[in-house]
């Protein structure tokens, strides 16, 4: 496995769309990367092809994009449903033998349904419960403070902090993201460092959430911050093709390989800077 300084490098496979697994691997080993973080609607029965195909490319799975399931909702059968995607998604990280899933609030819902206490005690409590049923497994969670626009409830470093020490579980820590950090931090590099060793992944995309060095984030200074807290967690890239709809990977005629371009274009600037 190559690496990218002391970070292992790796990618979301999410924003490649329905492109086959088996097409994009040996891609990702060609353009640098060690590793990929899976969707979280993997079913157990595509879990074994899957990781055959990883295997016979030697990457490895760094993790699981989170289902995007409502853990805050007041309403106790919605609640209960995104409950439940977590805990299917925990048994197929267990079979995997994969170490980190992420978590978030659901994303592009903005505002609370009625008391914003009530979601954050909903959401601390849910992480709680399914961090100890991924604490035997050998499992973390990685709580993702995600920008104002896709979610309402953990936006900056401070905010994600504060619901860790709400949860209290050991095996919770923090996600953040360059692009996310762009909008909501005053001081993005003050904020890994207050994150300190709760850091467990760092996501890579610039301020329009473009490969870096496409945008106007001071990566210099984010991986300064990354070194000086001891970061040993995966430099993870996050970067789908430019065009309307964040939520959607498919931008019309020609976004596969605008995406291709993004993440080599990433990979390149993370070697250059690490």
């Amino acid at each position: 496995m190559t690496r990218t300084g002391d970070y292992t490098l790796g990618v979301t496979t999410w924003i490649f769309g329905d492109t086959p697994l088996a097409d994009i691997a040996p891609r990702l080993v060609a353009w640098g990367y060690d590793g990929v973080v899976l969707p979280g609607d993997l079913s157990p029965d595509r879990a074994a092809a899957v990781r055959q195909v990883l295997d016979d490319h030697g990457l490895a799975v760094l993790g699981f994009t989170p289902p995007n399931v409502d853990l805050a909702h007041p309403e106790p059968a919605v609640h209960a449903l995104a409950i439940a995607a977590y805990q299917r998604l925990l048994d197929v990280a267990a079979d995997l033998g994969v170490p980190l899933v992420g978590c978030h609030g659901r994303v592009g819902r903005v505002a609370p349904v009625g008391e914003m206490a009530q979601e954050q005690a909903l959401l601390a409590d849910a992480l709680a419960e399914l961090a100890g049923r991924a604490r035997p497994m050998g499992i973390s969670l990685a709580l993702e403070c995600l920008n104002r626009y896709e979610s309402h409830l953990a936006n900056t470093a401070e905010e994600g902090l504060r619901l860790l020490g709400r949860i209290g579980a050991p095996n919770v820590g923090l996600l953040l993201d360059a692009y996310h950090m762009n909008i909501e931090e005053a001081d993005p590099a003050a904020a890994v460092r207050a994150a300190g060793g709760r850091l467990w992944v760092f996501h890579v995309a610039d301020s329009n959430r473009r490969a870096p060095g496409r945008g106007h984030v001071d990566f210099v200074s984010l991986f300064a911050a990354l070194d000086e807290i001891g970061f040993r967690g995966p430099l993870v890239v996050e970067t789908p093709a430019p065009g309307p709809d964040p939520f959607t990977p498919v931008k019309g005629p020609g976004w596969l390989e605008a995406v291709q371009d993004e993440v080599v274009t990433a990979a390149r600037f993370v070697r250059r800077h690490r």
